[in-house]
C-alpha cells in the first residue's frame, strides 16, 4: 500500500522528538564502514562477472574536427582485441544531473580535446589499454574554435538577471563602497573511485553495474541513449566511491560498455583511466565575478551587485548558478545581478559539490571582508547588521534561520574577539592572520519513494534505489526506521542502489538524506498507524522501543502483535506548497587562522572552525564528517585546486592526482565543527535540511580573508598560490 505525502503545510507535530529508541541524531557509525575499509564492499568495477571482456576508451586529440580512426583495422587485429567501436550512440559528455534523457551523442565530431570518441574491447584490460593507446586518430576539417573564455562567444542568461531599485545611485551616494572583480578556476570533482561500468545483456534486458548517484534518472538516460525502453534496464550501484556531482548523470563509459557487450555477446567492463576522469567527466565552471557593495556610515548595505561570467560547451544548458545565495543572504534595497555564459570547447561543465554557492558565496564573502576593512568594522558585526528580516527580493519569510547564532557561537568558540589586527602578529618568519566568512546553501525537497517492511521476527527492511556515495545513507535510513518502529539499529536492514527498488531522490543537491529519509519516515508512520489500529489505540499513545509496544499501561512484543504477518508500506513524498511559500536555506559561519611565510608567500592553515545550522541533524557523526569534508574542499579551493587548460587547444594540462593538487593530510589542520540545534517545520515532516554541501559554501573565503589579515595582500584570483601572495608582499 502506498502512502503519498505532499509537503503543502508546515509539519508542526515533530513526531521524531517523541520516539523512544533514541536513534535519530545520534552519532552512530556507518554500518557498511567495516565492509569498505576491509575491501569487502563491491564497487562498480570489482564485480566478478563470468566471461567478462574489458574496454578502454580512446580520446580526441583536438577540440574540433571529424574523427577518423586511421589504423582501425590494424588495431582490430592486435592480440586479444575483440572489437573497435565507434558507434553513433556514444556520448559526447555525461548527462547533466536530473537530465532524464540522453545527453549529446555522436563520436564522429570532436567538440573538445580529450573527448571520448571510441572504445577498444579486448580479452584483458592490459590488451585493451595497449590497443586503445595504439589507435591513431586524425581530425578532418578541423576549425578554429574558442578554447578560452576570453575568445568565446557570450550568451546573456536573461532568466538569471535582476534589477531592483537603483544600484548606480546607491554606489554614488554610499558612505562606503566596494567594486571588485574576482576570478575562480575550474575544479574537478576528483572522486576516489574512477567512473566505471560493467554491462551484461540477457536477451533484450540490460544490467549495468555502475558508479552513479541518481539511479531513477540514470536508467532513463541510459535507455534513451541506447534506444530501448527503461523497463529493459537495471542499474546496480550499492556502493559509490565518491561522486561530488560528477556521477549525477549517465556518462560515456556506461553507454560504451552497453554497446560493446551487445556487440561482442558477453559482459564488458569499461573503467575510465584517471586522466580520462579529469578530461571527460564534469568540471566546475571557471568564473569571473564582479561584486559591488554600497553601505551607509553604520555599515548597513543599501545596495549590492553581483555580475558573473561562467562557461560551458556549446549545446549545454547548465550555467553555474553563482548568484544563488546572493539573492537572500544579505539585505539592501538596491540590487542588480546578471550572468553571461561563454561557449568554450573544453570538457563539459556541470554540478560539482555545491554548484553555485561554492564559488558564488566564496567570492561574495571575500568582497564583504573588503567592505569591513574599509569601514573599520568587525567582519562578524558587518554581517550581523546586514541579516535581512525576510527575503529581500520576494518578501517571503525564512522557514528557519540560525545565521546570527552561527556567527556568534562560531566566533566565541574560535576566540575571534581576541584576534590581533591587520599585520599585527608574527612568529619568526611566519605572519599570522585570522579570517571569517558566512555559509549559505539553498534547501530542496525532492520526490522520493521507499518501501519499509516490518517482519514478525522483530526486524525491519528498508528498500529504495537511493545511493550512498560515502555520505551515510545506510546509517541514516536505518536510524529513521529504527526510531519510528522501536527497533535497535542492527535490527534494520537497509537495501540501496538497485533500480528494481522504489525510485528515490538520488544523491545530489544536499537533498538525499532529507528527501529519501522522509519517504522512509512516511512508510514507518503508516506502519505505526496500522499497529495502533490493531491495538485499538491512538498512534500518538503508542510507544515502540526495543521490539516492544507500550500502550494503555500494557506492553506487548511486536511479534505477538503481528501474528506471523508482515506489514509492508511504500512511502512517497512530493514537494508541495512549502517549497514556494517560504525561503528555505541553511546557514553557517567559518573562522580560520593561517600562517603565511614572509619570504615565500606559502600559506598554511593552522586551525579552522565551522558552525552550521541545517534543521534536525539526522546523524551527528555523518553530518560532522560532511562539514569536515566541505571545509577541506574549501582549503583546496583557497590554496591549491585548479584545472589548468592549455590556451592553444584547451587540453587539461594537470589531468592526474600528482598535478591536480587536492589537500592532503599535511595541508589540513585539526578542524572543529559545531552543529546548532534547529527544527525547520517547513522543510519536511522530520524538520531536517540538507547539510552535505553547506560546509564548502564560503569556506575558502575565510582562508583568503585570513591571508589578507596576515599580510595586507588581497588575492582576488583564486587559488592563493604562493606566487600571487608574494607578488603583493
Amino acid at each position: 500500500m502506498t502512502e503519498v505525502f505532499k509537503m503543502d503545510a508546515p509539519a508542526t507535530d515533530r513526531r521524531l522528538d517523541d520516539m523512544a529508541q533514541g536513534l535519530v541524531g545520534a552519532p552512530l557509525d556507518r554500518p557498511e564502514g567495516p565492509l569498505k575499509v576491509t575491501g569487502q564492499a563491491t564497487y562498480a568495477n570489482e564485480w566478478q562477472v563470468e566471461n567478462m571482456a574489458h574496454g578502454v576508451m580512446v580520446r580526441a586529440p583536438g577540440p574540433s574536427g571529424r574523427v577518423v580512426l586511421s589504423n582501425r583495422d590494424d588495431v582490430a587485429a592486435m592480440p586479444g582485441v575483440l572489437a573497435v567501436i565507434q558507434d553513433e550512440r556514444l556520448l559526447r559528455n555525461p548527462a547533466q544531473g536530473k537530465a532524464n534523457e540522453a545527453p549529446v551523442q555522436g563520436p564522429q565530431q570532436a567538440a573538445y580535446m580529450g573527448q571520448l570518441i571510441a572504445l577498444v574491447v579486448a580479452e584483458t584490460f592490459e590488451q585493451a589499454r595497449h590497443a586503445a593507446q595504439s589507435v591513431k586518430v586524425t581530425l578532418g576539417n578541423a576549425e578554429v574554435v574558442a578554447v578560452t573564455t576570453e575568445t568565446a562567444a557570450v550568451e546573456p542568461q536573461e532568466a538569471q538577471s535582476l534589477d531592483q531599485g537603483d544600484l548606480d545611485a546607491a554606489m554614488r551616494d554610499a558612505a562606503h563602497t566596494v567594486d571588485s572583480t574576482y576570478t575562480t578556476p575550474s575544479h574537478s570533482s576528483t572522486p576516489m573511485e574512477p567512473h566505471a561500468s560493467i554491462a551484461s545483456w540477457e536477451g533484450e534486458d540490460l544490467t549495468l553495474r555502475g558508479s552513479y548517484q541518481m539511479l531513477k534518472y540514470n536508467r532513463n538516460e541510459l535507455a534513451d541513449s541506447l534506444g530501448i525502453h527503461p523497463d529493459r534496464v537495471r542499474i546496480l550501484a550499492p556502493y559509490v566511491g565518491g561522486g561530488f556531482g560528477s556521477k549525477l548523470g549517465i556518462a560515456p563509459e556506461a553507454v560504451a560498455a552497453a554497446i560493446a557487450a551487445q556487440e561482442v555477446g558477453r559482459p564488458v567492463s569499461v573503467a575510465l583511466l584517471r586522466p580520462q576522469v579529469y578530461e571527460a567527466t564534469m568540471r566546475r565552471s571557471d568564473t569571473r565575478q564582479r561584486i559591488r557593495l554600497a553601505a551607509d556610515a553604520e555599515g548597513r548595505l543599501i545596495g549590492l551587485g553581483h555580475d558573473a561570467l561562467v562557461s560551458n560547451l556549446p549545446g549545454e544548458t547548465f550555467a553555474e548558478p553563482v548568484l544563488q545565495a546572493s539573492h537572500f543572504l544579505y539585505g539592501g534595497a538596491n540590487r542588480k545581478m546578471s550572468m553571461d555564459l561563454a561557449r568554450v570547447h573544453r570538457l563539459c561543465c556541470g554540478s560539482v559539490r555545491a554548484p553555485g554557492e561554492a564559488v558564488g558565496v566564496t567570492v561574495f564573502e571575500s568582497a564583504m571582508d573588503e567592505l569591513a576593512q574599509q569601514i573599520g568594522m568587525d567582519p562578524v558585526e558587518l554581517r550581523r547588521r546586514n541579516i535581512p528580516d525576510k527575503d529581500p527580493e520576494s518578501g517571503k519569510a525564512f522557514s528557519s534561520r540560525r545565521f546570527e547564532d552561527a556567527l556568534d557561537s562560531g566566533a566565541k568558540i574560535f576566540g575571534w574577539a581576541d584576534r590581533p589586527g591587520l599585520k599585527e602578529r608574527r612568529e619568526g618568519e611566519w605572519l599570522i592572520g585570522y579570517g571569517m566568512a558566512s555559509a549559505a546553501r539553498v534547501n530542496i525537497l525532492m520526490e522520493s519513494q521507499a518501501r519499509v517492511t516490518l517482519t514478525p521476527q522483530g526486524t525491519a527492511r528498508v528498500e529504495t534505489d537511493m545511493t550512498d556515495i560515502g555520505t551515510g545513507t545506510y546509517a541514516i535510513l536505518g536510524q529513521i526506521a529504527g526510531d519510528m518502529l522501536g527497533l535497535p539499529r542492527d535490527a534494520v536492514e537497509v537495501v540501496l542502489g538497485d533500480t528494481a527498488l522504489p525510485p528515490a531522490s538520488g544523491s545530489g543537491g544536499s537533498w538525499g538524506a532529507s528527501s529519501s529519509g522522509t519517504s522512509v519516515y512516511i512508510a514507518c508512520q503508516a506502519i505505526r498507524q496500522q499497529l495502533a489500529e490493531r491495538l485499538e489505540v491512538s498512534e500518538t499513545d503508542l510507544t515502540l522501543k526495543d521490539g516492544r509496544a507500550t500502550f494503555a499501561n500494557q506492553t506487548r512484543d511486536l511479534a505477538d502483535i503481528l501474528q506471523n504477518d508482515e506489514i509492508v508500506k511504500l512511502g512517497h513524498v512530493e514537494a508541495g506548497e512549502t517549497s514556494e511559500a517560504v525561503r528555505q536555506a541553511t546557514f553557517g559561519a567559518y573562522f580560520a587562522e593561517v600562517a603565511v611565510h614572509a619570504a615565500t608567500g606559502e600559506t598554511r592553515v593552522r586551525r579552522m572552525h565551522g558552525s552550521f545550522a541545517a534543521g534536525r541533524i539526522l546523524n551527528a557523526k555523518t553530518a560532522r564528517s560532511q562539514c569536515l569534508g566541505g571545509m577541506t574542499f574549501g582549503i583546496g579551493m583557497a590554496l591549491t585546486e585548479e584545472l589548468a587548460f592549455d590556451p592553444r587547444d584547451g587540453h587539461v594540462a594537470n589531468h592526474n592526482l600528482a598535478e591536480y593538487h587536492i589537500p592532503v593530510n599535511a595541508d589540513v589542520p585539526q578542524l572543529t565543527v559545531e552543529l546548532l540545534e534547529e527544527r525547520d517545520d517547513w522543510a519536511n515532516p522530520m524538520q531536517a535540511k540538507g547539510i552535505g554541501e553547506l560546509g564548502i559554501c564560503g569556506a575558502a573565503a575565510a582562508i583568503l580573508n585570513a591571508i589578507y589579515n596576515a599580510t595586507g595582500v588581497r588575492v582576488r584570483d583564486y587559488p592563493a598560490t604562493l606566487d600571487k601572495v608574494i607578488a603583493g608582499m
